[in-house]
């Protein structure tokens, strides 16, 4: 009998993008087809994809699109693989699929397994379906072990794989050198940086900003050095280019103030202490988490502003619009120059230059006065007490989590506990974030008092903008009555929040 031989190998997971399981599949596939008389039809692999939850695996249906084709009379074809559950571990493509090879009056030959399983045969069908099962059971019992390791590892606080940027692990070994347990502290290098993004953006600095800087000088980004399969556009072979994406990660992970997530995602969604020391305190988390999840950062995109006033602060008194700069000019009074107009219906426009010195007098003259700090003024006091009750209830549910640790409650009696405390909490939270001041009272601080004038000199354009946000300061351009050349000051209206009570 001639044998047509069709290899296949998969295998579920290759980070790295090496192929050398696959490859090494294959290799003892075709070993077996060519001693036990095949000619190879075909090889096929999917690198890099589990069938246990039913991926989409490209080679495995071109594969099934060969085996369509009409078979030649005398050819018998056999679908060669290291084990049968490369071909398949969930239930029902199990089913699916040894019903299709029996139709297309296949024999399935696995090197590690029975030598041939004929699925034309009911019996060859019988075999195929229990080892199958076998497979399928073992697939399960291994994530259920999974499952059980990874929330031991949550209850315990540690890491979820490997240590998280900002930290690094130390291990612990006995007196024969076998290692006991490990515990993750801070990284000498990594921890100074995730607290200098975080710093740097409760300053009023941009992702954009941040970004540039971190590349620039040459920091290693997250994950630099691990060799990936696959990367973005932008990024280096190496991995060592940081993104904007990954900034903000970095800024706003619970793991920087001793928190990790269980489950993020889904409907059982835990956060727990961390056994990790903390990196940021508390407050200067939740101001920077508020700041990047503010909605208003999605129209105002602080880190592509060129100028102070454009898209956010600047408004026509006419229609309300938003200000944008463009170039105007009239042969009849002079050159072109820049100037903020309507975005709206171009209702007014006036000289950018003129009006960015009108705005930095008024803001020196904001800083430098004596009672500047009253316009800051904020309930604190009912920041403090949300604050306090959502650590009163984090404790609580730490305190769950231990009794079902040392076996007081179930598991059931935890997931109500929890499903309970986490609305109390994030309510409790969101009323501290309503009554907190800005993330950026920070940089405020740095300007206001006598040195006014060259502090905001010396701001970033998107620190100047911080700034005049932190004092819901607007600039309201109005219509000139006169037509000419010059610049008129009464037509700018800078709009300062007032004292309360005023």
């Amino acid at each position: 009998m001639l044998y047509e031989d069709y290899l296949y190998a998969r295998i579920s997971e290759d980070e790295r993008g090496t192929e050398k399981s696959v490859d090494r599949q294959l290799r003892e596939s075709l070993e077996l087809s060519e001693r036990t008389g095949g000619r190879v039809k075909g090889t096929y692999k999917d690198n890099d994809i589990s069938s246990t939850e039913g991926a989409w695996r490209p080679d495995f249906e071109r594969m099934l699109t060969d085996l369509r084709t009409p078979n030649p009379l005398g050819v018998q074809r056999r679908v060669v693989c290291v084990h049968m559950s490369r071909l398949w571990r969930n239930r029902d493509e199990r089913a699916r699929y040894i019903s299709l090879f029996g139709q297309l009056g296949l024999i399935i030959r696995a090197v590690n397994g029975p030598s041939e399983m004929d699925l034309r045969t009911a019996a060859g069908r019988l075999v195929a379906d229990v080892l199958g099962a076998v497979d399928t059971s073992e697939s399960e019992i291994k994530a259920e072990r999974v499952r059980s390791a990874a929330r031991e590892r949550a209850e315990e606080g540690r890491a979820n794989g490997p240590v998280l940027y900002g930290w690094q692990r130390v291990y612990e070994y006995n007196d024969r050198g076998v290692v006991m347990g490990a515990r993750d502290v801070e990284h000498p290098e990594q921890a100074p940086i995730v607290r200098e993004i975080v710093r740097r953006l409760l300053a009023g600095g941009t992702l954009k900003g941040i970004t540039d800087d971190l590349n620039r000088r040459g920091v290693p980004a997250p994950r630099a050095g691990f060799v990936r399969a696959h990367r973005g556009i932008t990024q280096a072979d190496d991995g060592s280019r940081w993104g904007k994406t990954s900034v903000r990660k970095i800024a706003t992970r619970p793991a920087n103030v001793g928190m990790r997530i269980f489950h993020r995602g889904r409907p059982d969604e835990q956060l727990l202490p961390a056994a990790w020391p903390a990196l940021v305190d508390r407050p200067d988390h939740d101001r920077v988490v508020a700041l990047l999840d503010d909605p208003s950062r999605k129209q105002a995109k602080p880190g592509s502003r060129q100028h102070l006033l454009s898209w956010g602060i600047g408004e026509c008194g006419v229609c309300g619009g938003v200000l944008r700069v463009a170039i105007r000019g009239n042969a009849q009074w002079g050159s072109k120059a820049r100037l903020y107009v309507c975005s709206e219906k171009g209702c007014t426009g006036r000289n950018k230059q003129s009006v960015d010195t009108l705005v930095r007098e008024h803001m020196v003259a904001l800083l430098s006065r004596p009672d500047v700090a009253d316009l800051l003024s904020g309930d604190q006091g009912a920041a403090a007490r949300a604050l306090a009750d959502a650590e009163a209830l984090r404790a609580r549910l730490a305190s769950a989590a231990d009794s079902y640790a040392e076996g007081l409650i179930t598991g059931e009696q935890l997931q109500r506990i929890t499903a309970k405390l986490r609305p109390q909490i994030e309510e409790a939270e969101a009323e501290a974030r309503s009554h907190r001041p800005s993330p950026h009272l920070a940089l405020v601080g740095e300007v206001i008092g006598d040195q006014a004038r060259d502090r905001w000199d010396g701001l970033s354009l998107p620190q100047q903008r911080a700034v005049m946000e932190v004092f819901g300061v607007r600039v309201v351009i109005d219509p000139v009555r006169r037509r000419g050349p010059g610049f008129d000051p009464s037509s700018v209206r800078v709009v300062p929040r007032q004292r309360a009570g005023n």
